[in-house]
């Protein structure tokens, strides 16, 4: 029998080069720590009740800077890249992925004004997480069709007045901002059906809705942490100074791009997780007079498993240091989304199986993992939208297609 002290723990990743420098192993180490020692005991605390991430442990990354990590530093920011930022939620990921993403609500989303005083104050504010928001794009019949929305938005004076619903919203009512994306004009024949898109700021105090938003929580089956919404907009007023960015849809585009990678390193987040916990579990559970960990079936998954890890991990952070680099990367984000997130859909159900029965539990975390893990495979883009995405950017279609 294995003593608790004779467990071995599982291997750290480290950054490799040509990616490593002091100061992100630096960051590397403290996400991790407070990851193991701050998010997790929340999660398993909080998740299987579908409690929200409380304010305390928000204003503790805060503290750390991880809602400003690609802000520059004249607005307080850590003046990082999307490697960084990656790093950073892959290490709360493997606690808590709502921990994970609830930064991207910040990072200076919510910014991009036309008035240069008040973006550079709205800045502050969301290196602070004193400005963290809520992205309204799909709709019940808009999803994967973003050019499909139709929220309608129109010009009263100096206001816009928004009529509509929007689907899937996280964190609607606790932000301190709803970013929507709306249509303001219909295309004109001949123009993309994505033309006439614009995006409008919409501030609120915090755990409210305002006057011309209602909301309906959509009760998931994971991702916890913060409460998702389906929103109902009913004459709601918005000053026309609050519409942001150049062009609705181009800017969704754009942000999706980083949002994917995003994804991936949370994906890797969870599936390293589930490696995790399995290399902890198959030396503490014993069948036969051995720790199963000694059976070589056992080995053999929990061996690809860990391979399929490291590999999503360094594809991530090679189209993350591209994107630093200012390359545009919708094919590669697009690719390192489809593959680190059915990597991790399909690791962390390995890792259930290996727990066995105690797999299919809420008593170990594994299950967590997994419920997460299998929402990436759907946000931010299905895995089938991936595909289309590569796809089209590596094989012209026929006159006849």
């Amino acid at each position: 029998m294995i003593e608790q002290s004779e467990i071995q723990v599982p291997p750290v990743p480290v950054v490799p080069p040509p990616y490593h420098s002091p100061e992100r192993e630096e960051l590397q180490a403290t996400a991790r720590r407070f990851a193991a020692e701050e998010v997790l005991p929340v999660a398993n605390e909080l998740d299987p009740l579908k409690g929200e991430i409380p304010r305390s442990l928000l204003e503790k990354m805060a503290g750390h800077g991880w809602f400003g990590i690609t802000v520059d530093r004249e607005h307080g920011g850590l003046g990082l890249g999307a490697f960084e930022y990656c790093m950073v939620a892959e290490e709360l990921a493997r606690a808590w992925m709502s921990v994970a993403s609830i930064i991207a609500r910040a990072q200076g989303a919510g910014t991009d004004v036309a008035d240069p005083a008040r973006r550079a104050q709205l800045l502050r504010r969301s290196a602070a997480g004193e400005w963290i928001g809520a992205i309204a794009l799909s709709e019940p019949d808009a999803g994967s069709d973003l050019a499909g929305v139709a929220t309608r938005a129109v010009r009263d004076g100096d206001e816009f007045v928004v009529t509509g619903q929007k689907r899937w919203t996280g964190n609607a009512k606790a932000a301190d901002f709803i970013q929507v994306l709306v249509r303001t004009d219909d295309p004109e024949p001949g123009e993309k059906r994505s033309a006439g898109l614009a995006t409008l700021l919409v501030e609120k105090e915090r755990d409210t809705f305002p006057d011309g938003i209602t909301g309906t929580p959509i009760d998931k089956i994971g991702y916890h942490g913060f409460v998702t919404w389906d929103l109902e907009f009913d004459g709601l007023r918005v000053p026309a100074a609050n519409q942001v960015g150049t062009g609705g849809f181009a800017d969704a585009q754009k942000w999706l791009n980083i949002a994917r990678v995003h994804t991936a390193a949370r994906a890797v987040g969870l599936a390293r997780a589930a490696v995790e916990d399995c290399i902890v579990y198959l030396q503490r559970r014993h069948q036969f007079e051995h720790p199963i960990g000694d059976f070589q079936a056992v080995r053999f998954t929990l061996a690809d498993m860990a391979a399929r890890v490291e590999q999503a991990r360094a594809f991530y952070q090679h189209v993350a240091h591209l994107i630093d680099l200012g390359h545009p990367c919708e094919r590669e984000a697009a690719m390192v989304k489809l593959m680190a997130t059915e990597m991790a859909a399909e690791v962390t159900a390995d890792g259930i199986q290996l727990h066995g029965g105690n797999g299919y539990t809420t008593e170990h975390q594994v299950e967590r993992h997994w419920r997460d893990a299998r929402l990436t495979t759907i946000f931010e883009g299905t895995s089938e939208i991936q595909r289309k995405i590569v796809s089209d950017r590596l094989l012209p279609r026929s006159p006849l297609g």
